[in-house]
C-alpha cells in the first residue's frame, strides 16, 4: 500500500472538500432552476419549448442552421416533409 505524504494527503483533502462544496452548489442551483420551470408553468408557458430554446440559444447560429437542415434532410427521408430542403450557402461562397 503506497502512502501519500502529508503535504498531499492535505491537498487531496482540500480538492475533496472543495468538490462536495461545488456538488451542493450545483444540487442548490438545480433546485432553483426547477422552481423557475415550475413557476413558469404555473403562468402558462411551455416549459418544454422553453428548454429547447435554451438549449437552441448555447448554440452558435451556424451550429443551429447546420442542425436544422440535417433535422429537414431526416424528415424527408422519412416521408414527414413534403419538400426537400434547399441547400444553405456558406456566406464566403
Amino acid at each position: 500500500m503506497v502512502t501519500l505524504q502529508v503535504s498531499a494527503q492535505n491537498q487531496l483533502r482540500q480538492l475533496i472538500e472543495q468538490i462536495e462544496r461545488l456538488e451542493e452548489e450545483k444540487k442548490a442551483l438545480a433546485a432553483d432552476i426547477r422552481d423557475k420551470y415550475a413557476e413558469a408553468k404555473a403562468l402558462g408557458f411551455d416549459v418544454k419549448v422553453m428548454r429547447k430554446i435554451i438549449s437552441l440559444r448555447k448554440k452558435s447560429p451556424a451550429d443551429r442552421q447546420e442542425e436544422e437542415a440535417i433535422l429537414a434532410t431526416y424528415l424527408h427521408a422519412l416521408g414527414m416533409a413534403e419538400e426537400m430542403p434547399e441547400p444553405v450557402m456558406d456566406a464566403a461562397e
